[in-house]
């Protein structure tokens, strides 16, 4: 049977409960697709949360690594493209938990510009909308925590030429991290429907080895 590494981070910054724990912890030892899942919960560190997944998937070599973020301020979930060499925590205003701030930093020095994910992200997309619930295709991963996970990974998976197929889905925020007073106004889904999307984007992904060619329109807001 096929196994699927998925990441979810910890609480962090603004939000009461982090929507990808959440969902990877609803999701762990589930069977999607033929595949099992198994999580891992991403500590809010620069400077560790690459090597607590790469030691993962070299500990369980998963034959597809699914990770996971919120990202505050979107209605639907998003499936990205592709992650940048690039961090730059200033835009945010925020750092992780150690209040570490890099700007205009590489995440690998001397790295490709960018990696595409490998997942079929359309496919996942059409998925997740078939089922209901709102989902679109992202360009960029951003240049914050999410998107260092996501290129430090796919690089660990390309310089060590692994058979693993890997990308990152965003989630948006929780009811209870928008009902807060400082985000209200904030869109949200609630952890139930996220389950159902992320569940559907994982079959999509299972199914589909390639990536289908129906266009996805996009209403990414």
């Amino acid at each position: 049977m096929k196994k699927i590494l998925m990441t979810g981070f910890g609480d962090w910054a603004g939000s009461s409960a982090n929507p990808s724990k959440a969902v990877a912890e609803v999701l762990d030892g589930a069977t999607v697709g033929g595949a099992t899942i198994g999580k891992v919960i991403v500590p809010n560190f620069f400077d560790k949360m690459v090597g607590v997944v790469t030691d993962e998937i070299d500990r369980i070599s998963p034959d597809m690594v699914i990770m996971m973020g919120e990202y505050g301020g979107r209605s639907m979930i998003t499936v990205e493209r592709l992650a940048q060499n690039l961090i730059d925590a200033t835009r945010y205003d925020m750092g992780d938990d150690s209040d570490s701030r890099p700007q205009d930093k590489p995440v690998v020095p001397g790295g490709p510009v960018a990696y595409y994910a490998t997942l079929p992200i359309r496919a996942m997309v059409q998925a997740m909308r078939r089922a209901g619930v709102p989902a679109d295709i992202s360009d960029t991963a951003a240049t914050f925590g999410c998107n260092l996970l996501m290129y430090g990974v796919l690089h660990h998976i390309a310089r060590k030429r692994l058979p693993i197929r890997a990308g990152w889905i965003h989630l948006p925020a929780l009811p209870a991290t928008a009902a807060l007073e400082i985000n209200l106004g904030m869109p949200s889904m609630s952890v139930e429907t996220q389950v159902s999307g992320v569940r559907a984007a994982v079959a999509a992904a299972v199914e589909n080895e390639t990536d289908i060619k129906d266009p996805i329109r996009s209403r990414l807001q």
